[in-house]
């Protein structure tokens, strides 16, 4: 049996090239754990030596490498959580991804690693984990850019990611997990593929592979999950509540999963929300337009620097 050696901290410079990132020397990033008060334990990413300015959230069977490239594109100190039952994290509580015990858990994290955070990005599962901590801390952020999500999400627009999560959940050899993968995304590149898989499976001691976020078994009852049996409708009070800015990234490629009448919804609730195309970006726009993502960020750390400084 072959073993796949796996360092999760030598992938950046491929990372860069792909994107034509400079990269002088690899940069400052350090994983930490935080036990929560229940005693279970969160894992992040804290990127850069000064106290973090943003943070980030990733989407439903991902984990906090998914920012890679964006963070190397920012260059800015932030944090990448890796949410309950996902990357290196525990399990949740009760078993099963709830957006609204995730924004505690995820709180706990924030207060510990970034408390003076400015800025807080979530994709997918992460940005409706990021409405309900809006919905829960009105005040606590000043930008909040979510990801190609609504609380008006509907299965039918998201199941053509469903169908590769509820995919097998062990493979005999990583050619099999990478070769179903590559069938799921065939815009991205094999090399940013693999590179993906290895940061969110592992392999078992027999010489098998399994997505790090299937033993949890945390689907069910979100978007990335079985089809949703939950209505996070009640999000949608957060975007009125929330005091700072609100922005939305879109993804227009292939089956957009924000849906035109989500977004008159959200300028109704919030018409100085922004809300941004990126047409060559499907879902994951992390991954599909990191550059472009990391500049919409970068343009707001720089407004909120040019405020402070008035």
């Amino acid at each position: 049996m072959d073993r796949v050696a796996y360092d999760e901290f030598s992938y950046f410079a491929d990372n860069a090239a792909e994107f034509g990132i400079p990269y002088d020397e690899p940069p400052v990033v350090r994983r930490e754990s935080v036990v929560l008060e229940d005693g279970r334990t969160m894992s992040a990413l804290v990127w850069g030596r000064e106290a973090p300015e943003v943070v980030l959230i990733h989407g439903g069977a991902q984990n906090a490498h998914t920012w890679d490239t964006v963070c190397l594109a920012l260059d800015r100190p932030l944090i990448a959580i890796d949410l309950p039952g996902h990357g290196h994290s525990d399990g949740p509580a009760d078993g099963a991804a709830d957006v609204v015990r995730n924004a505690v858990d995820v709180m706990e994290v924030i207060e510990s690693l970034a408390p003076d955070a400015s800025m807080l990005v979530g994709m997918s599962l992460g940005g409706l984990t990021s409405f309900a901590i809006i919905d829960q801390h009105p005040d606590r952020f000043e930008t909040v850019l979510i990801v190609d999500i609504t609380p008006g999400v509907q299965s039918d627009k998201a199941q053509h990611i469903a169908s590769f999560v509820n995919g097998p959940t062990s493979f005999d050899s990583f050619d099999e997990l990478l070769a179903r993968t590559m069938e799921f995304n065939p815009t991205r590149s094999e090399a940013s593929l693999r590179r993906g898989i290895l940061h969110n499976a592992e392999q078992l001691d027999d010489g098998s592979w399994v997505w790090r976020h299937a033993k949890h078994r945390v689907f069910g009852n979100h978007v990335e999950g079985e089809p949703v049996a939950r209505d996070y409708g009640q999000l949608w009070g957060a975007t009125e509540r929330h005091a700072g800015r609100l922005l939305l990234a879109r993804g227009l490629r292939d089956q957009s999963v924000v849906t035109n009448d989500e977004v008159a919804l959200l300028r109704e609730r919030r018409p100085d929300a922004i809300v941004e195309n990126f047409v060559e970006a499907g879902h994951s726009i992390q991954g599909d337009m990191p550059v472009e993502l990391a500049g919409l960020m970068m343009a707001e750390l720089e407004r909120l620097a040019w405020r402070d400084a008035q």
